[in-house]
């Protein structure tokens, strides 16, 4: 497979959030990946301290030039992690005028997009209180441009009980006579009482990777992604709480992604957690 990736995103010096998340498993997958860095800093701001820079659109501009100009921009898929990140548990991550933007610019140039439920919401302007609302919202996105629309995480009751979250999934994809084939699914996720950094970022990294490699099946390449973060967050749990003790809290270095550790279930994740087409 000769399949290039560009990333744009943020970097840190010390541990896996941005490019550090995404990089590595798409490289064991097989893709060639290019990276430049929105932000390099430090580490991730879940630390106590951090220290950084922010780069600036002309600075980011200047080094897609470099690229651009030795012809060797040619990409089968630009990552960026306008995932869209906007916001989580109804409150936003960003100004409220750039909603817009994320709405009319940035999401009609986008082939797949994975937004949480209130970020879904915002995007259209209408809640998921059912099953059939978070389908109505995926084809709603669909309308927008994106053929291939993952609804992370839900406030919907899960059938296996309150330690588990919903995810959904859509895709919409043209057949040779021209119709519309749409495959939706549900995903039953276990809840994890810790809380990890550059999660969303792997996720959106697999999401690319195993679409490109099942193309006409969401089903599966939901499952392997879903598998993926599950077992890397089992072995960055199983290490944090071998590292600090009984009784005590791990600290954001010991819940680090233990991602290097992770290199076979990267590669050929065991399907832990299955999909249901709707």
């Amino acid at each position: 497979m000769d399949c290039r990736v560009l990333s744009v995103q943020s970097h840190v010096v010390r541990g896996y959030v941005g490019n550090k998340s995404a990089s590595f498993p798409l490289q064991v997958l097989g893709f060639e990946v290019d990276t430049i860095n929105s932000v390099q800093f430090s580490n991730h701001t879940g630390y106590e301290h951090w220290k950084g820079q922010v780069l600036t659109a002309d600075e980011l501009h200047v080094l897609y030039e470099g690229i651009k100009l030795n012809n060797v921009n040619q990409y089968d898929y630009v990552l960026t992690v306008c995932d869209p990140v906007l916001g989580d548990n109804g409150a936003m991550y960003v100004p409220e005028n750039l909603l817009p933007i994320y709405r009319d610019k940035v999401v009609p140039a986008a082939d797949i997009i994975t937004p949480n439920q209130f970020e879904a919401e915002l995007l259209t302007g209408r809640n998921i209180c059912s099953e059939k609302d978070a389908v109505d919202v995926m084809n709603l996105l669909h309308s927008m441009g994106p053929s291939t629309v993952v609804i992370t995480s839900s406030d919907l009751p899960s059938l296996m009980g309150d330690q588990f979250l919903v995810a959904l999934g859509s895709q919409k994809r043209a057949r040779a006579d021209g119709t519309i084939l749409t495959q939706q699914i549900r995903m039953d996720i276990p809840k994890v009482d810790a809380v990890f950094v550059g999660t969303g970022d792997l996720f959106a990294a697999m999401l690319l990777a195993w679409t490109h490699l099942h193309p006409n099946d969401l089903k599966t390449a939901c499952e392997k992604t879903a598998s993926v973060l599950h077992h890397v967050i089992k072995r960055t749990i199983t290490y944090a709480k071998e590292v600090v003790g009984p009784n005590r809290k791990p600290s954001p270095a010991q819940l680090e992604l233990r991602m290097v550790q992770s290199k076979a279930d990267i590669e050929d994740p065991a399907v832990v957690l299955n999909a249901v087409v709707l």
